[in-house]
């Protein structure tokens, strides 16, 4: 292992432009529940997997409804996020954000804990439970900026976007609900930007998110071809991208060799250990 995380750190250290992608492995270490691993929530409950499916059906045809059901069971399925905490991992990209490696971190957790932990550039793939999001016009708000029980008490839910008026609902992305479009389009150019991809803490089996890494190994395998057959292809300003997995267990992307190499353990320990190998070699 410490023969990847030196490996790891020179490849960060050599990158111009390094993204991080982040799922559900590395907010467990922090305390919060999985979905379908052992302990999952919906492993333990697949009623509440059920419901979930038409959360977002259910928002479209009865938003006041919607809310009602919302504010008598705020904290949902992972409990009360606020009081959650970042942990090791999330502070080690933080670092490395501040350090001026990594550009940007889309992530799938909804939990806040990056922006926590103080990362500046995140991109919430499936939102964020913190805030409200307009399905019309994509505008997001702090939860904070509206008294949600005053509008239950008066009878005046849902709440309403300020930009268009329109029913607001919590920002985070339901099944069958689409990916925010100005958030899918940030994705892929970061995507179309890297050089280098961070894998951390994801199952890299949820679509469209567990495309992108895909998607950059074709762009890497691109470029490839174009540099010995078409000189001046589309490609040609796409850098090749090294895509590195911190997952406790291989992945559909270690399988079909979509990653370079993989570091296996606890992302809240690997790394830590990576963003000090990197100061070492910058010393």
């Amino acid at each position: 292992m410490e023969d990847l995380i030196k490996r790891a750190a020179i490849d960060l250290s050599r990158s111009s432009y390094a993204i991080a992608l982040t799922g559900a492995g590395i907010s467990t270490e922090s305390g919060i529940p999985d979905y379908r691993g052992p302990s999952g929530v919906w492993t333990k409950n697949p009623e509440a997997e059920k419901k979930a499916y038409r959360t977002y059906e259910l928002f479209l045809a009865d938003p006041k409804g919607w809310w009602e059901e919302r504010l008598a069971a705020p904290f949902g399925a992972l409990g009360d996020l606020d009081k959650t905490t970042p942990n090791s991992g999330h502070y080690a990209l933080a670092e490395l954000e501040q350090a001026g490696i990594l550009k940007r971190i889309i992530t799938q957790n909804i939990d806040n804990l990056h922006q926590k932990a103080g990362s500046v550039n995140v991109l919430d793939y499936h939102g964020n439970s913190f805030k409200l999001r307009c399905i019309s016009c994509c505008s997001r708000y702090e939860q904070g900026e509206f008294d949600l029980e005053k509008l239950r008490l008066e009878g005046r839910l849902p709440p309403l976007c300020p930009n268009c008026n329109k029913a607001l609902k919590i920002d985070v992305v339901n099944f069958g609900e689409p990916i925010p479009s100005d958030v899918a389009e940030q994705s892929l150019d970061e995507v179309w930007k890297c050089d280098l991809m961070l894998i951390c803490g994801t199952s890299a089996a949820v679509y469209p998110f567990a495309e992108l890494p895909r998607l950059a190994r074709q762009l890497r395998t691109k470029k490839g071809e174009q540099s010995q057959s078409e000189p001046h292809d589309i490609y040609a300003d796409v850098p090749a991208v090294t895509i590195i997995e911190i997952n406790a267990e291989p992945t559909p992307l270690t399988q079909y060799k979509i990653s370079d190499y993989l570091i296996q353990g606890k992302t809240g320990e690997i790394l830590p250990a990576l963003v000090e190998e990197v100061k070492r070699l910058k010393k």
